[in-house]
């Protein structure tokens, strides 16, 4: 089976594809010839997942999947969220996203927090939503250098190292995108696609 990942982000379908079973084929954007960039206009990750994977069916007819994701504090009532990836105003700089939500939990006491991912999955015309998510805490300081975007100061729950700290086949383990991911595998498996 194939499936059409509605991203160009080959590095991003590289990893997803090596979670998936034999015989099930990820693509991305560019195997067929989508070349335009989604506005993620939605209101919440579900919306901007959906609002991608139907842009993806629409132009294509292919069976796809998109995702979405983003960081919840609790004490900013669930901010950054949707706009995680554009927090300090320029999509993609994480140092200043970092600054900033830092800057915003400055002194506060309750520092637990979420990474949460969605999959929104339309198979035969039918959509479907998956959601992974890791429950964790904002450190005061960044540590470790791997990982990305907010990695070096979300610490998941039960663990004393942060996001950046780990190895990526660790991370992969645990993180939101690897459970919303392995959720979306169980329902192609149940329903007889793989």
């Amino acid at each position: 089976m194939e499936l059409i990942f509605a991203s160009h982000n080959i590095n991003k379908a590289s990893e997803i594809q090596s979670s998936m079973p034999a015989g099930m084929e990820i693509k991305t954007l560019d195997a067929i010839s989508f070349k335009d960039e989604i506005p993620e206009t939605g209101n919440s990750l579900e919306e901007n997942a959906l609002i991608k994977a139907r842009e993806v069916y629409s132009f294509s007819g292919h069976n796809c999947f998109a995702d979405d994701s983003g960081l919840e504090v609790v004490a900013l009532g669930g901010a950054p969220g949707v706009y995680s990836a554009r927090y300090a105003g320029e999509t993609g700089n994480a140092a200043k996203n970092m600054d900033k939500l830092l800057a915003a939990m400055d002194g506060l006491v309750n520092r637990e927090a979420q990474f949460r991912t969605i999959f929104a999955l339309i198979l035969d015309g039918k959509e479907y939503i998956f959601e992974g998510l890791v429950k964790g805490e904002i450190t005061t300081e960044r540590r470790g250098q791997d990982g990305f975007g907010y990695d070096p100061i979300f610490q998941p729950k039960g663990l004393l190292v942060t996001f950046a700290e780990m190895s990526k086949s660790d991370k992969n383990k645990i993180s939101h995108r690897a459970r919303a991911l392995s959720k979306m595998v169980a329902f192609l498996r149940e329903t007889n696609h793989i």
